[in-house]
């Protein structure tokens, strides 16, 4: 009995082929036609050029090719979306650091119900997910540089309330003399407090941190302008302050600089012993691959259960003490935000010495 050849079928077959390839040559996006046995039927010019196929790829069992892909799960994707029908949808990262959103499409053969193969699309996400991790340091960056200013700021504030009070009492005594040495404190603080107000102002007028754009900044320097606002207290409490830099410019927020050296000063302060006078030595010195900053002081010290538990959100050694123990948790975060860390030595009746670890080989922060 002759064959029947039903010319309409063949032509519509044709044209479905003939619409799949031209499908295939023209489009931007990388994707594969795999069929049921796992054979690379077709690929797009870009999934030529994205994974290093060949012609001579073609007809080639997918178990051949998979290293051209990079994705470890790529075959067992490809199995799972023949066998149950759903599309699947995942980002995938290969092995050379490229990021993709991958998309496996069951085709479906609808004259017989069943599936005969997959589609898969891969379109290249690397600069999305750049993207987004650098949003996430910026968020980052941004919450620490707000706990810093609400942490940094408390202390002048206080200051002024203070002397405020100090300042009524000694008019309601008349106590006159006195009126010029409170003023002048008063002034002192406020000014600290402006100039504190006005650098957040600039960081978030300009955003140089925030755009990864640090600047050339002097330790030293820095280091005495928060002595000069701490400089009452210095005086107060007959607190001594000795220096040693061998290194001092480094690349590095000016910001939060500032508000490490403020805080360690602060803690070295708060915590000196009872009766004995308060001796506090800040060095740098360059060591490996970072500048370390070192602020030691002979004050009451803390036990080596707390050492690690210092550095957590909220977490307060003494609580008869004033402060909120965000401090240490800022400068933790600050600097790790940057390549940095912070450690701590300290024996109780011994002192403390806190080390800062600014480093020298990342790409924007570095010593110059």
């Amino acid at each position: 009995m002759p064959q029947v050849i039903d010319e309409n079928k063949s032509e519509n077959e044709y044209k479905k082929n003939q619409d799949l390839e031209n499908y295939f040559a023209n489009t931007i996006i990388p994707q594969l036609f795999i069929d049921g046995n796992l054979i690379l039927k077709k690929f797009t010019p870009p999934a030529m050029r994205h994974f290093s196929l060949t012609d001579e790829d073609i007809n080639r069992d997918i178990h051949d090719v998979k290293e051209n892909f990079r994705f470890p799960t790529l075959i067992e994707n490809i199995e799972e979306v023949i066998q149950t029908g759903e599309i699947l949808e995942k980002e995938v990262q290969t092995t050379d650091g490229k990021w993709y959103q991958m998309n496996i499409l069951p085709y479906r053969v609808f004259e017989e119900n069943r599936n005969d193969g997959v589609i898969i699309t891969f379109v290249d996400i690397t600069k999305r997910i750049r993207a987004i991790g650098e949003l996430e340091k910026l968020n980052s960056e941004y919450h620490t540089l707000i706990d810093a200013l609400s942490h940094d700021i408390r202390q002048p504030l206080s200051a002024i309330v203070l002397l405020s009070d100090t300042l009524l009492n000694a008019y309601n005594k008349q106590n006159t003399p006195q009126f010029e040495k409170y003023i002048a404190t008063l002034k002192a603080s406020s000014n600290a407090m402006r100039d504190l107000l006005k650098d957040f102002i600039a960081v978030s007028e300009d955003q140089p941190e925030l755009d990864g754009e640090p600047v050339r900044v002097n330790i030293e320097n820095i280091a005495q302008d928060v002595i000069v606002s701490l400089k009452s207290e210095i005086f107060n409490k007959s607190i001594s302050i000795a220096a040693d830099f061998q290194t001092s410019e480094i690349i590095f927020s000016k910001n939060n600089l500032r508000s490490i050296l403020y805080n360690l000063l602060r803690n070295s302060i708060k915590y000196k012993k009872a009766g004995e006078p308060l001796k506090i030595n800040i060095s740098t010195v360059k060591q490996d691959d970072y500048v370390v900053l070192q602020v030691k002081d002979n004050g009451i010290g803390i036990a080596e259960e707390h050492q690690e538990a210092i550095f957590h959100k909220s977490t307060r050694v003494s609580h008869n003490i004033e402060g909120t123990g965000m401090g240490l948790y800022i400068i933790k975060r600050m600097l790790e935000n940057n390549g940095g860390s912070i450690k701590v030595e300290s024996k109780p009746g011994k002192g403390s010495t806190f080390s800062v670890y600014f480093s020298v080989n990342k790409d924007k922060y570095c010593v110059l």
